[in-house]
């Protein structure tokens, strides 16, 4: 290692602290030797919990409430010059430092490109926790830490940078177990951009491939989703819907079909649950009742679309949706007790709308006892006079057989 390299990898970083204070960090970065790539350790968290409870509507997504300028850091002007820092976003969260120039401005990846890096993730006290030679993601479909999304996104092919980054850019408040981040830590990342290529034609990609692709992006959101970060778990879902939605030039299997329609649901009632945390009832109504048109017997879909409607206002439709998946799932305990809780508010529901509409037309007198009397009274009035009428004719008849005696 030359007395150049030497200089850029011992970089001094000034650090806020909790107190607002700034205090000096040196962190001695490795040079650029070979680096074994660690594995991937990611586990398959499958579908969202079976009919979670999601009412709490007012919880807001975390990474949704920092958003950021993506405009604003994508800014195509050049980049500062190497050994001065670039606040990406303007609040001094999330810094950028050229430590190598890359290839000019022209080389810079676009959104949607496959981008190839290396990335070494280390805190602040130096002690690394991440570190992977060959890193690819999608740029722009929140794959990857917002940090290094929208850092990469100003890097110059070839470069390598340094960025340091807020919790709240990073794994937030919630941390993670891989790689290893305890809760609120700030980072440190060293990347390198080492390529970038146009995403794959989704109608020339196999089945197999599309199923993949769009299987990774649901994972993704389900991780967003399990963090609270609800609104990058809907553009994950959105992502992966089309994915499995795009047409294809490729002959496809039933068996294939059945898969890339199993994706299809499952991310349809993950974002369904997203939206609804975010309070989104229309939009999550939509999902669900896109679900119900692939599956109509869905429990998630059927479960979910009751709670949408509860949350409405519309008991008594919630009630018979609920009634219907209980049907389907008799030993259901989340149905049954959603459905004994709406039962109970429709019943509310329709005694105050019965009090409303009777605050309203006032207290009119009792009609039944008003009109009994006047009932019997009309009934007597009509016998006697049929049987008055009656008479009369048999008083006819019968002086009509006298005279025709007489005569």
């Amino acid at each position: 290692m030359d007395d150049k390299d030497d200089a850029l990898l011992n970089v001094s970083r000034d650090i806020h602290d909790s107190e607002g204070k700034k205090s000096s960090r040196t962190c001695l970065l490795d040079s650029g030797e070979d680096f074994e790539m660690l594995e991937d350790g990611d586990d398959d968290i499958g579908d969202l919990p079976p009919l979670e409870d999601t009412s709490n509507g007012k919880e807001q997504s975390s990474q949704a409430n920092n958003s950021v300028d993506i405009e604003a850091a994508t800014d195509p002007s050049p980049s500062p010059p190497q050994d001065e820092w670039l606040d990406v976003l303007g609040n001094g969260h999330l810094r950028k430092k050229v430590l190598d120039a890359g290839g000019g401005p022209d080389s810079k990846p676009q959104k949607g490109q496959t981008v190839t890096v290396y990335l070494k993730t280390t805190l602040t006290d130096c002690t690394t926790v991440e570190e992977e030679s060959n890193l690819s993601f999608t740029l722009g479909d929140g794959d990857v830490i917002q940090a290094l999304d929208l850092t990469v996104q100003l890097m110059e092919m070839g470069e390598k940078a340094l960025v340091e980054a807020a919790a709240k850019y990073a794994y937030g408040a919630l941390g993670s177990s891989t790689p290893p981040v305890p809760p609120n830590a700030d980072l440190i990342l060293e990347v390198q951009l080492l390529s970038a290529a146009d995403a794959p034609d989704l109608e020339l990609s196999t089945p197999e491939e599309r199923i993949a692709l769009a299987s990774r992006k649901r994972e993704r959101g389900n991780v967003h989703y399990q963090r609270g970060d609800y609104a990058f778990a809907i553009n994950s879902y959105g992502i992966a819907l089309q994915i499995t939605d795009a047409s294809s030039r490729v002959d496809i299997s039933p068996q294939e079909e059945d898969e890339l329609l199993d994706v299809k649901v499952k991310c349809l009632n993950n974002m369904a649950a997203a939206q609804l945390k975010l309070d989104h009832y229309e939009a999550a109504l939509r999902s669900c009742v896109s679900v119900l048109a692939l599956q109509p017997d869905n429990i998630k879909a059927l479960f979910r679309q009751g709670k949408v409607l509860a949350l409405q206002g519309e008991y008594g439709d919630a009630v018979r949706i609920l009634k219907r998946a209980l049907k389907l799932e008799p030993s259901n305990k989340t149905i049954h007790a959603e459905l004994s809780k709406l039962v109970k508010k429709h019943s509310e529901q329709k005694g105050a709308e019965q009090a409303m509409y009777k605050k309203m037309l006032g207290n009119p007198p009792d009609i039944s006892s008003a009109q009994k009397p006047r009932g019997k009274s009309s009934w007597s009035l009509s016998w006697k006079w049929l049987f008055g009428a009656t008479a009369v004719a048999i008083g006819g008849v019968a002086l009509s057989v006298v005279i025709a005696a007489r005569n």
